[in-house]
C-alpha cells in the first residue's frame, strides 16, 4: 500500500455520502457562504487580507472564455488577406493521423473560476444531439494547450465526474477539491500528463441518481455522458480520434458511472479512476426494467469482455482506509481483474469519503498510473 503521513483532514462540505435519494434541504449556496466568509476575513485582516485571499480569483468571472489561442501570423511582409477565409482558424495537424481539431460549432463558455497559474474553469449549456438532455459543463484546460509549440497536437481528455446527486453542479469545477492544481503540478514534477478536464453534470434532477445510464422513460444520461459530452468536447478542442487519448475518474456515484461507461464502452474510452464507488447498479428507477438493469452492470460488462477478450481497460480504484467498500473493490478484482481487464487497488492512509482525499490519492500515484496508459501531447520539433 501506499503509505505516508498525512495532514489532518479538511472540513467535508464536499462529502459524497450515501443514500443518493435524499431530497435537498433548502439553504443558502455553498459559494456565497464561503464568498462571504473570505470577504469577513480579509476585512479583519486589513487591507492586505484581500491580497493575502487572492480575491482576484474571482476576477472577470461571467467573461466570455476562449480555449486554444490561434497561430501568429508568419514573420514578413505583409500579404493580402484571402477572399475567402477558412472555416476554421486551427492549424493543420501533421505527423499524427491520431490527431483531431476541432470539429465545430464552437460553444460560448463563461468563466467561472480563475487558478493561480491564470488558467480558467469555465462553463457552459450543452444540448445534446443524441440523448435529447440539456445540461451544463464546465471545462478547464491546462497551460500547455495554449503553448505554441502544442498547437498541432492533440490533448488527452479526462471526464470527471461528482458524487451525490451530481446536479445542478459538478463540484469537481470548485478550484478547493484542488483537481485541476493537482494534475499542473504533477505535469511540472512529469509524473502527470497535461489533461483537458470536462466536468458535466451526472444526473438530470437532484432528486434521484440514474446510474449513468438510459432507464426506460428517464432522460438518457447513458447517452449524455459516453456520446454528447464526449462530441462536445470534440467540438471545441483538440483531441486524439482513438481512445488512447480519453479516461474517466469520478467518486462515489462518479465513480460507478465512470467505470461502466468504461466497460460498456471499450473502443471509445481506456482508463478510470474510480473511488470510492458501488460496483452495480442501484438506482430505484429500474425498477421493472431488470434487463436494462443487466445491462448497465458492470460485473456483467467485465465478464463480456473477458469473454471476448478485450479491448484492454484499465480500472484504478481509490479508497480511504478510513471509509467502508473495499471489499466490493477486492471481490471485483479478484473476479473479474484478469485478461484484458487490467485493475489496481490504491489505499489511501487515513482518507474518508471526500473529495479532498481522492485527490491526495490522485496526486500520490494515480495520476502518474492513468498518465502511463493514455497519450500525451507532443510538441513540435524546433
Amino acid at each position: 500500500m501506499h503509505q505516508q503521513s498525512q495532514p489532518p483532514a479538511p472540513p467535508r462540505p464536499y462529502e459524497v455520502e450515501e443514500p443518493q435519494y435524499r431530497q435537498p434541504q433548502p439553504g443558502r449556496s455553498r459559494r456565497r457562504i464561503w464568498i462571504s466568509a473570505v470577504v469577513a476575513l480579509a476585512l479583519l485582516l486589513g487591507g492586505g487580507g484581500f491580497a493575502a485571499w487572492k480575491l482576484d480569483w474571482f476576477s472577470g468571472n461571467g467573461d466570455a472564455v476562449t480555449f486554444g489561442k490561434p497561430s501568429p501570423p508568419p514573420a514578413g511582409p505583409e500579404k493580402k488577406a484571402p477572399e475567402a477565409p477558412a472555416a476554421s482558424a486551427s492549424p493543420t495537424p501533421t505527423g499524427d493521423p491520431d490527431v483531431q481539431m476541432p470539429s465545430g460549432p464552437k460553444s460560448d463558455f463563461k468563466q467561472t473560476t480563475k487558478l493561480d497559474d491564470g488558467t480558467i474553469i469555465a462553463k457552459t449549456r450543452l444540448a445534446g444531439a443524441k440523448s435529447g438532455f440539456e445540461g451544463d459543463v464546465w471545462v478547464w484546460a491546462p497551460k500547455e494547450y495554449d503553448d505554441p509549440k502544442y498547437a498541432k497536437s492533440a490533448f488527452p481528455v479526462l471526464i470527471a465526474l461528482p458524487g451525490g446527486n451530481g446536479f445542478p453542479n459538478n463540484y469537481w469545477a470548485d478550484r478547493s477539491l484542488g483537481l485541476q492544481k493537482a494534475i499542473t503540478e504533477g505535469v511540472q514534477a512529469g509524473t502527470s500528463l497535461p489533461f483537458i478536464v470536462i466536468m458535466p453534470v451526472l444526473n438530470p434532477d437532484n432528486k434521484y441518481y440514474y446510474d449513468g445510464a438510459d432507464i426506460p422513460g428517464r432522460p438518457k444520461m447513458g447517452t449524455w455522458i459516453a456520446e454528447d459530452v464526449p462530441d462536445f468536447t470534440r467540438a471545441n478542442f483538440r483531441t486524439y480520434k482513438s481512445r488512447d487519448g480519453w479516461a474517466f475518474m469520478g467518486s462515489s456515484s462518479g465513480a460507478f458511472v465512470g467505470m461502466k461507461t468504461l466497460l460498456q464502452h471499450p473502443d471509445k474510452f481506456k482508463a478510470v479512476i474510480a473511488s470510492g464507488g458501488e460496483i452495480v447498479p442501484d438506482s430505484p428507477l429500474w425498477k421493472g426494467h431488470q434487463a436494462e438493469m443487466d445491462a448497465n452492470n458492470p460485473e456483467t460488462l467485465a465478464k463480456k469482455l473477458i469473454d471476448t477478450g478485450g479491448p484492454e481497460v484499465y480500472i484504478n480504484f481509490q479508497i480511504g482506509t478510513k471509509e467502508s467498500g473495499k471489499e466490493r473493490m477486492t471481490k471485483f478484482v479478484q473476479t473479474y481483474g484478469k485478461g484484458p481487464v487490467k485493475t489496481t487497488i490504491r489505499d489511501i492512509q487515513n482518507g474518508e469519503h471526500n473529495g479532498w482525499h481522492y485527490v491526495r490519492g490522485m496526486k500520490e500515484g494515480s495520476l502518474e498510473w492513468i498518465s502511463k496508459v493514455l497519450k500525451g501531447p507532443k510538441p513540435e520539433a524546433g
